[in-house]
């Protein structure tokens, strides 16, 4: 069986001493970001590899592409073979912060073509509370086979988004809280605001008791943003592509697949000073 968007810690653990799983932990903090592999070091999902959100998981930052840029697709290929993959392998990713981070790992596989990947909904504290095995060793696995295949999600870049922006039928979605969309608190990026026309909708709303929704919950929300365009007219960002992503998994649960993520986001937005920038709490 193929898992593509979810697992509960009950399937998790039933595989956990299966060589075709692959756990991997994406626990992160966007204001000290050591302290992910801290934890990682002092507990983790018996068997899990680390996936450092700045460095695994992101590219080389140029000062204009945003906080988090896309790494390539050959660095990813390399990474999944050190963890062991091949591409028969169910990727699972976790973190302790709601999935906003193990999001971009199952977005990344998809990328890469990879479907069966998923995320531990819940995360580390479902774990915990199913008293689910935990390890401090960092797991050794031989060198997988892993390929990239076609991708099966899409992104764009900012030049897209400029040239759509007075287009009534695409939609940015921003995924960020309230008060960093209106501008009215900005405590990671230079400039305060949300791109012209964009609509919010805060990641954490995915969410009831740390676990995502049920999907008929989430598809009459999202259906509600989408106001009868397709899934392929949103364009999810967030501040820098990473918990945008949460959006992304969500429509996805949703049965509401093919919507696209603006990569480089917020912080790539303002990296230059010519593209617009509204503040308040409408579009």
């Amino acid at each position: 069986m193929t898992h593509s968007t979810l697992v509960t810690a009950q399937q998790l653990a039933s595989h956990l001493n299966d060589p075709g799983w692959c756990v991997v932990d994406c626990r992160h903090d966007l204001f000290d970001h050591a302290l992910g592999r801290r934890d990682y070091d002092a507990g983790h999902i018996a068997g899990a590899f680390f996936g450092d959100i700045e460095t695994d998981l992101a590219g080389p930052k140029t000062g204009k592409n945003g906080r988090h840029p896309l790494p390539t697709r050959e660095t990813m290929v390399a990474l999944f073979r050190s963890w062991g993959m091949s591409n028969d392998t169910q990727l699972i990713a976790y973190d302790a912060q709601g999935s906003q981070f193990a999001v971009r790992l199952w977005w990344l596989a998809r990328w890469l073509g990879h479907a069966k990947a998923a995320v531990l909904d819940g995360g580390w504290q479902a774990w915990i509370a199913a008293a689910g095995a935990t390890g401090k060793e960092a797991p050794k696995r031989t060198n997988g086979t892993f390929e990239a295949r076609a991708p099966l999600v899409r992104y764009v870049e900012a030049g897209f988004v400029q040239q759509h922006l007075d287009d009534k039928r695409t939609v940015v979605l921003d995924a960020r809280a309230p008060e960093r969309y209106a501008g009215e608190q900005e405590p990671i990026d230079p400039v305060a605001g949300h791109i012209p026309g964009a609509v919010n909708r805060f990641w954490q709303l995915n969410l009831a008791d740390g676990a995502f929704k049920p999907a008929d919950q989430l598809r009459a929300e999202f259906e509600t943003v989408l106001a009868g365009r397709k899934p392929a007219d949103l364009v999810h960002q967030c501040g820098s592509g990473v918990t945008s992503c949460h959006n992304l998994l969500a429509m996805e649960i949703a049965g509401l697949p093919g919507a696209q993520l603006y990569a480089g986001s917020w912080s790539e937005w303002v990296a230059d000073p010519a593209r617009p920038v509204a503040v308040g709490r409408e579009p």
